[in-house]
């Protein structure tokens, strides 16, 4: 099981946190890395631009190699189109 870290962070001027050391070297974050910030309900999500694209990336696993997505979102849209022609 992965080893918890709890640090209390405090909202500096110009809404700057510090993130804490230990938190820092257990995740491998050095000076100048890019994180990206969301917002998830009520929590304030961090990950890195590889972490996150990793995970979007696993949203599309299940989908067979021989299908496009953007052939399939087009034909939906002609779809749309024609139906709303006929109204």
């Amino acid at each position: 099981m992965a080893q918890t870290i709890d640090a209390g962070v405090r909202v500096g001027v110009q809404g700057r946190l510090v993130i804490p050391s230990a938190i820092r070297r257990r995740l491998g974050f050095k000076p100048g890395d890019t994180l990206l910030l969301r917002v998830q309900g009520e929590s304030l999500v961090l990950e890195r631009r590889e972490t996150a694209l990793a995970r979007i990336e696993g949203w599309f696993d299940a989908v067979p190699g021989d299908v496009s997505l953007v052939e399939e979102l087009l034909a939906e849209r002609r779809a749309e189109v024609e139906q709303e022609e006929k109204e």
